[in-house]
């Protein structure tokens, strides 16, 4: 078992805020300061077969080129991970579907100002990830997890952000879109299992039990999106020279654990190099994008990078992309894990609870907020 230790709910409150706040004030560093990290121009890609394997030296194979690109990148693709072509497409096709075929009035019943946890349709530049500083023309419908669309069925625990236990998600009628919950619990199934199938690997990637982070998965966060991205009205190509006028989605990195990414075929995700250059993450034909979120750049100390990324259309297409952002569960507390811990490198980061922090991370984000 992993030893969790809860902090008092006011102490997190201010411990995760203060946090939220420091990872703001990061940003804005990385985005006009260079790192010394070494820097990078391409993006691992690895195959899972293996890690599907019974046995555990195929499994570590695959552990250690998680770790590498961890630590070098904080960005990889993964390809053989199980989920079928058909369920991938179907749900990009979803995606297509609620932008275009939903009307505009059931958009609004759903919209996402009417909830406390930013669930439901999204309109564009509603929100800003990088503290508005650029008007964002993505939109989006925003979903979390819930214990119908798990296929273990969850353990009945699961907590909100908040601690709260009422169920909050905002989904559209099936007669307003017919068979769009279904959809949509197909995939999710399908990525919530890669997810804690990835964990496992994660932990053997930092040489510690296969099953360390079980316990803490059960009832996981698990915020998911459609995203939606206008073609650009001047498209232009990723050059260093080119000032963009139009974002998808700003410079930040994500909360959680880490991401799963399902890309189109339209190119958009950019990743920021230690030496400020943006990186094309151009679509890998069946595979999946993960990257490492804050809540593991903390556990390790920051051995395992949280990196820098930003979406941009610079193509006269629409592009669509369904990130999962993987969570434990929202109840648990995030602390350095001791493995990463030493008298020469003591932990760089105070313990925070996870759905506290993800919550006023996501209060930064629109001009509503609390904060």
């Amino acid at each position: 078992m992993v030893a969790v230790a809860p902090i008092p709910h006011q102490h997190s409150d201010k411990t995760s805020l203060k946090a939220a706040l420091e990872a703001q004030e990061y940003l804005q560093s990385r985005l006009t300061t260079q790192s010394e990290a070494p820097a990078f121009r391409s993006i691992p890609i690895i195959d899972l077969t293996k890690s599907f394997s019974s046995s555990i030296a195929d499994r570590q194979a695959v552990a250690q080129e998680i770790n590498e690109a961890c630590t070098k990148v904080g960005f990889f693709y993964i390809t053989g991970h199980g989920i079928p072509k058909e369920v991938c497409d179907g749900v990009l096709k979803l995606a297509h579907r609620f932008f275009h075929e939903l009307a505009q009035e059931s958009k609004e019943a759903i919209h996402m100002k009417q909830n406390d946890y930013f669930r439901g349709y999204e309109p564009a530049a509603f929100s800003s990830v990088n503290n508005f500083t650029s008007k964002e023309t993505k939109e989006a419908f925003n979903w979390g997890y819930e214990s119908g669309l798990d296929p273990t069925g969850g353990d009945g625990k699961y907590v909100e952000l908040d601690g709260k236990s009422e169920a909050v998600n905002l989904w559209p009628s099936e007669k307003d879109l017919p068979g769009f919950y279904q959809g949509i619990a197909k995939y999710y199934g399908h990525v919530l299992q890669l997810a804690r199938h990835l964990f496992r690997l994660f932990a053997l990637s930092l040489a510690l039990p296969e099953d360390y982070f079980d316990p803490l998965m059960t009832h996981p966060g698990g915020i998911a999106r459609l995203i939606r991205y206008p073609p650009a009205t001047n498209p232009k190509p990723l050059s260093e020279l080119n000032e963009d006028e139009e974002i998808g989605l700003g410079a930040h990195t994500d909360y959680e654990c880490f991401t799963l990414l399902l890309q189109d075929s339209n190119q958009g995700l950019e990743i920021l190099s230690p030496d400020n250059h943006w990186i094309s993450a151009a679509p890998v034909d069946g595979g999946i994008v993960v990257n490492v979120a804050d809540f593991l750049m903390r556990w390790t100390n920051g051995i395992y990078k949280s990196t820098v990324h930003r979406v941009v259309n610079r193509t006269d297409r629409e592009r669509y992309s369904i990130p999962l952002f993987f969570s434990i569960n929202y109840d648990e507390t995030v602390e350095t894990l001791p493995s990463c811990v030493t008298e020469g490198n003591p932990s760089k980061f105070p313990p925070i609870t996870a759905g506290r922090y993800v919550l006023d991370r996501l209060n930064l984000t629109v001009k509503t907020g609390k904060y």
